[in-house]
């Protein structure tokens, strides 16, 4: 009884208020989108928050750049860890109750 009402209320649910694991969009570059993953917005949204997001760092330092406050009205913050040869980094972006984390490697 529990467990349809549970599924009730979630296909009662608008699909943008759930959280959703996305299929990263294709990196434009050497390296790789690792995942995606959003809650409270479409994964449309979130594939064109990572690209943008990426554009951003590219604008601000090349491929060891930094993307600074955000894009698309999203405040994102970024966790890096890097060798010589890439970054491997997971970035968190929000607006408002939407979320939209992405996590990439980067070959510099």
């Amino acid at each position: 009884m529990l467990a349809a009402l549970a599924a009730a209320v979630a296909c009662a649910l608008p699909s943008a208020a759930r959280a959703a694991t996305c299929h990263p969009p294709s990196y434009p570059g050497s390296g790789y989108f690792t995942s995606l993953s959003v809650h409270g917005t479409s994964c449309a949204t979130g594939k064109q928050l990572a690209l943008a997001y990426r554009r951003c760092r590219i604008r601000h330092g090349g491929v060891k750049g930094r993307c600074p406050g955000g894009v698309m009205g999203y405040s994102c913050k970024e966790k890096r860890t890097s060798i010589p040869t890439e970054i491997d980094a997971r970035v968190t972006c929000v607006r408002g109750s939407r979320k939209v984390v992405h996590t990439y490697q980067q070959n510099t």
